[in-house]
């Protein structure tokens, strides 16, 4: 038997090209964000890696299904709640075309606008 395992980072970089694909947003990591992302990317630079962006995504595991929460900047010009559907169909349907993995939920948090 053949088992593929799909780590967390990998997920969160999907989900951040796929919200990023919606016109006027950016994803935008939280505090706790930041910290992760600092280590990671060092761990990545010692091996010669270059990190793929996972900034501002969190996941989550119920089973084998991925929960995501998602940190973004939305442009001033559109209507907020219209964004955050447009992030969370985009999100849903490339995470598991591109990876195979099932998405339970998408959670989209609007943490500022920009003008």
């Amino acid at each position: 038997m053949i088992e593929t395992v799909v780590s967390a980072p990998a997920v969160a970089a999907v989900a951040v090209h796929a919200a990023e694909q919606v016109a006027g947003v950016r994803v935008q990591p939280g505090v706790a964000g930041l910290v992760s992302s600092v280590v990671r990317a060092a761990r990545q630079q010692i091996k010669g890696l270059q990190p793929a962006p996972v900034e501002g995504v969190r996941v989550r595991w119920s089973g084998t299904a991925a929960v995501l929460e998602v940190d973004v900047v939305i442009s001033g010009q559109d209507q907020a709640a219209a964004v955050a559907r447009a992030v969370q169909r985009s999100v849903r349907a490339l995470v598991p075309e591109l990876t195979g993995v099932e998405v339970e939920s998408v959670l989209v948090t609007i943490v500022d606008v920009a003008w």
